[in-house]
């Protein structure tokens, strides 16, 4: 099975979530600044972790069609494409920073904690999202 690496991109922060070694659940990493250093950084983790599959969300609303920030979203991938060698896919990320949130509060994070941990919860929930659809073959 491929071990797959998630990206929630944001202005300031990027969540990351990564497969286990078996393609059956997505676990939290902490998140990256998205910082000069955001490519290197991505890249590294794809060298440490012995990535086969980058996943990024995308934002659409609700009649699946993408606004600025996709735009931006699929701009940074091709920035990112001269970097790695690893096949790069989209996923529909809607509702996943929503959940992560409803999530968080529910177990009593605090604020703070929350700004921490909301972007790489979100790349979890749309991880394991692919991951469930892969493994049920649908």
């Amino acid at each position: 099975m491929k071990r797959i690496l998630a990206l929630d991109y944001g202005q300031k922060r990027v969540g990351v979530a990564l497969s286990d070694p078996l393609g059956i659940t997505a676990q939290s990493k902490p998140y990256l600044l998205n910082d000069a250093q955001l490519v290197k950084n991505i890249s590294l983790l794809i060298q440490t972790y012995s990535v086969d599959q980058l996943i990024i969300g995308l934002p659409k609303d609700q009649h699946g069609g993408e606004g600025k920030k996709a735009a931006e979203i699929r701009q940074f991938s091709e920035r990112l494409k001269k970097h790695i060698q690893i096949p790069i896919e989209f996923v529909d990320e809607r509702f996943s920073t929503i959940a992560a949130e409803k999530h968080l509060v529910a177990a009593e994070v605090s604020r703070k904690k929350r700004k921490e941990k909301i972007d790489s919860l979100a790349a979890v929930f749309f991880l394991q999202g692919h991951l469930d659809k892969n493994t049920s073959g649908v």
